[in-house]
């Protein structure tokens, strides 16, 4: 593929001897160790860090290009400030200028409800995104929060709430020791994981074929990981629910409940078995089009094996029941006594969780303490329906959205509807938008904030290693000294928040310093903590790193369930021994946490939630509806992460292309030829894209990748917007949601497909 002539980015290099730098990967949720060739101050190859503890040497096509990634010249490396109507080059001084001059005071006369704040899927692979958005929620006690979340896995953070009384303790399948896996809506030979970070998923799976175990794949397409599968059903697109419920159905039926140790800990294993009775592999059969016997055979399965864990991901979250599908993934593994032991699924510890308690019982999860203002959406983990943004903006009100922040957001494209909440950012009376492109959302900002490459940066995964497959904990520093002119992503968002809430011009540290007096006060507090009773500003005086971000880290991994306790435990974690291990601390394999990390009101695993009961008749009534639209289904690529990697010329072409897979009875039946054109047509507007024919999606489904129509005006993103491709979403009007988590509905939805000189679109039967 040709792209058009690139300036050099960066500043200008001088030659100098190469060196070779550590850099855990940002790139997607696998956390691979990197070893960089740094010539100068530009990263000039990338190969895999073979004494990684946790990758060992593992690299994907994304990691291999992050030399190029990081000096793309169309990131920004200045503040721009809209003057006279359009975006201009300013000073990071003026630019915070703005942001305390406009934003403080429209939050001052109209509330912080004005305000929305947009968080995109890339400030989970930052250091600052995982320490700096938390703290201005908190001080502008921030309701209206809209984040990726509700596009992906929001529905297994309830799920998790719901039954274990924590939505952050998410089990993960130990795909070390397993002898059973069932994947349903994942292809992580693509995704390379997600919540689940493993390097090396591929080699894993492989692993587990060589030692004799069985690999289950549930997935209305023949991707590459059900190629590897030992069994692949491909049922229809959006009865996950049902196929999950009557697994589950044949398990009580068939005596093959089995709880083991977990026992003791679970309540209401009756209660789901009498909810769940209707949903026979019999009665799903159609809704589902799979052989019942075939269903049973699963169940059997994975009562069977020695050790078995059921993982289910996006294609199975991101659905009418996204949330009851993740329920019912735990349920399983629950009766087939496979959670919280090894082989099993298990509940990671990472080195900056809370240290352990004794087991108690705690306050609980709750839904909908408060709703959107306009269609009344309930609140899930303190965030509303990505969704609801535009209508929350442009919606006449009292409380309407008046200013927008968002931080490393694109909700134009991954949101549903984009043109709708184009039209809607055009109105607002003032956006601020952290990112380092000019993207089709960013380009509406009145204000934008470019991070560094993330060469320049340090590296802490936060996120990523509470959902590691194995505990571990690993940092890398900035492979490269910070450009001159650009600003740490640290010190934007400590400057953002001192501007937005009304401490503008103080140094940015003094956010950092806040966040450090305000925990070891609580921890000095805490009779079960460590530090009980000791002074704070003694413990504060021993902190240790190069800045303040770093002495954050410190505090935290001292404070952790692996830490030091500030000298309680000599041996333990500090930032300086992490940083005397570079490749990484093992700290081993996954343990039983259960019953210590429950903090349901009850102490126990509360099987059958009344939300997730509540909605068991709704998922029944979806046996009688008529199966006989064509439907829509995502899909995802090893060469790309959602709408964030689209400019990198090393990442574009080959298969990774947007087009529109369909099968070739399909195409027959609607006059469809491969490489021509298509009409797509759904419930938000229509899209033209290419047709491919191919025999790896079943018939009636259609699958189109998620995040590409990089074709408005506006922005600076130039390898993208040579190919643009179409985007998914615009087929979406956003109202299809899940109804406890508020997640779009993206998979499993009706379309209508024409060529694209074909006349007016009208519903197909199958």
């Amino acid at each position: 593929m040709r792209h058009p002539p690139r300036r050099p980015g960066g500043p200008v290099s001088v030659q100098r001897e190469a060196r070779t730098a550590l850099r855990i990967c940002p790139l997607c949720e696998a956390t691979c160790g990197l070893t960089l060739t740094v010539e100068g101050t530009r990263v000039t190859g990338v190969r895999g860090d073979r004494d990684d503890v946790f990758s060992k040497g593992f690299i994907c096509p994304k990691g291999a290009s992050f030399g190029e990634l990081d000096a793309d010249p169309d990131r920004l490396r200045t503040p721009l400030v809209r003057k006279d109507g359009r975006l201009q080059e300013a000073s990071w001084d003026e630019a915070f200028e703005v942001v305390a001059q406009r934003l403080r005071p429209l939050i001052e006369a109209h509330g912080s409800d004005a305000l929305g704040v947009m968080l995109g899927n890339p400030n989970v692979h930052t250091m600052a995104g995982g320490l700096y958005p938390p703290v201005l929620l908190t001080t502008l006690k921030i309701r209206k929060l809209f984040t990726a979340s509700t596009l992906d896995q929001m529905p297994k953070h309830v799920s998790s709430g719901l039954l274990f009384g924590d939505a952050f303790a998410i089990p993960v399948p130990d795909l070390d020791r397993t002898d059973h896996l069932l994947l349903i809506g994942a292809n992580p030979l693509e995704s390379n994981g997600s919540l689940c970070t493993a390097a090396d998923f591929p080699g894993k799976l492989k692993e587990l074929k060589k030692r004799g175990g069985t690999l289950t794949v549930v997935d209305p397409r023949r991707t590459r990981t059900a190629r590897m599968a030992t069994r692949h059903l491909a049922p229809r697109p959006g009865s996950d629910g049902l196929l999950l419920a009557a697994l589950a159905t044949t398990l009580f039926e068939e005596g093959l409940v089995e709880l083991g140790e977990l026992g003791a800990y679970v309540d209401g294993v009756a209660q789901v078995g009498a909810a769940l009775r209707r949903f026979t592999p019999e009665a799903v059969t159609e809704a589902c089009d799979l052989p019942a016997e075939e269903i049973r055979a699963v169940a059997r399965e994975l009562a069977g094996a020695q050790s078995a864990a059921v993982y289910g991901r996006i294609g199975a979250s991101t659905v009418e029941f996204g949330t009851v599908t993740s329920w019912l993934v735990d349920v399983l593994n629950i009766l087939t006594g496979n959670l919280d032991r090894p082989g099993g699924a298990l509940f990671p510890l990472s080195a900056t969780d809370k240290a352990p308690r004794p087991a108690a019982p705690g306050k609980g999860f709750a839904l909908g303490r408060w709703r959107s203002r306009v269609s009344g959406y309930p609140e899930a983990k303190g965030e509303l329906p990505a969704a609801a943004l535009a209508e929350e903006i442009d919606t006449p009100g009292e409380d309407r959205i008046r200013a927008v922040l968002t931080i490393a957001a694109n909700p134009v494209l991954s949101a549903p509807d984009g043109n709708r909440l184009d039209q809607a950012l055009e109105s607002l009376d003032f956006m601020v938008s952290v990112d380092p492109y000019l993207n089709e959302t960013s380009r509406h900002a009145d204000v934008v904030l470019p991070p560094p490459p993330p060469a320049q940066s340090g590296h802490f995964d936060f996120a990523f290693n509470a959902l590691a497959v194995r505990n571990q904990v690993r940092y890398t520093r900035a492979a490269v000294p910070l450009e001159d002119g650009l600003m740490q992503e640290s010190e934007i968002l400590s400057r953002l928040i001192l501007a937005a809430t009304g401490m503008h011009g103080l140094p940015a540290e003094t956010v950092d310093h806040m966040v450090i007096e305000r925990s070891l006060g609580k921890a000095v507090a805490d009779p079960q903590s460590q530090v009980h009773g000791r002074d704070p500003k003694e413990l504060a005086g021993r902190l240790t790193g190069d800045s303040t971000v770093e002495q954050r880290l410190d505090l935290m991994l001292r404070l952790g369930p692996y830490g030091d306790g500030f000298g309680a435990h000599p041996e333990g974690l500090t930032l300086a021994k992490l940083l005397a291990h570079p490749h990484g601390i093992d700290l081993g394999p996954l343990q039983p946490r259960i019953p210590q990390l429950l903090k349901t009101r009850s102490g126990k695993v509360e099987l059958l939630p009344e939300p997730i009961a509540g909605q068991l008749p709704a998922l029944a009534a979806t046996l009688d509806r008529p199966h006989d639209s064509l439907v829509l289904i995502g899909r995802r690529h090893l060469r790309s992460n959602n709408s964030w990697m689209h400019n990198v010329p090393a990442l574009q072409g080959g298969s990774n292309r947007c087009t529109l897979q369909i099968h070739p009875e399909d195409a027959r039946r609607l006059g469809l030829a491969d490489g021509a054109l298509a009409r797509v047509k759904g419930d938000g507007g229509e899209i033209e894209t290419p047709v491919e024919i191919t025999d790896t999606v079943r018939r009636g489904v259609v699958s189109l990748p998620h995040g590409w129509g990089h074709d408005r005006p506006g922005t600076r993103m130039s390898v993208a917007h040579e190919t643009p491709g179409a985007n998914y979403n615009q087929l979406l009007d956003g109202t299809r949601l899940d109804a406890l988590s508020g997640t779009a509905v993206q998979n499993g939805v009706p379309v209508q497909v024409a060529p694209a000189a074909a006349a007016p679109l009208v519903r197909t039967t199958l």
